[in-house]
């Protein structure tokens, strides 16, 4: 599918981030979410774009914040480089656009799961 768009949102990351099995789609499964469900859903949201791409195609501020986020994240875990699931975080953790809008519809909460996450950890530590 092309949608020719001249801009890179929210919603064509989590496209390409649920277009096949990866960590962000093993992260939305652990969450009791359905990857296929959310890609479905991003799909019905985009539309189809000017004729012709643009010579330079610009990163939403949205798209901008979410790969920052990621990009923390990843640090953060001692990571050089952004991990898929890091980026599904990203755009959760925005808390606005089409992504954030979908992941929230489907019942994906980065903060339950960090909770969720903290509590395993915490256990096997202790």
């Amino acid at each position: 599918m092309q949608h020719r768009d001249n801009y890179i949102g929210t919603e064509h990351l989590l496209w390409g981030l649920t277009e096949q099995d990866n960590s962000a789609t093993q992260l939305l499964r652990s969450a009791g979410v359905s990857p296929e469900t959310v890609h479905r859903s991003v799909g019905t949201r985009l539309s189809m774009g000017a004729s012709q791409a643009a010579e330079r195609i610009a990163w939403t501020p949205y798209s901008r914040k979410a790969i920052a986020i990621a990009e923390a994240r990843s640090k953060q875990n001692g990571s050089e480089h952004i991990d898929c699931d890091d980026l599904l975080i990203g755009l959760a953790q925005v808390g606005r656009g089409v992504a954030a809008d979908v992941l929230s519809e489907a019942g994906f909460d980065p903060a339950a799961l960090n909770a969720t996450t903290a509590d395993t950890d915490s256990s096997r530590n202790g």
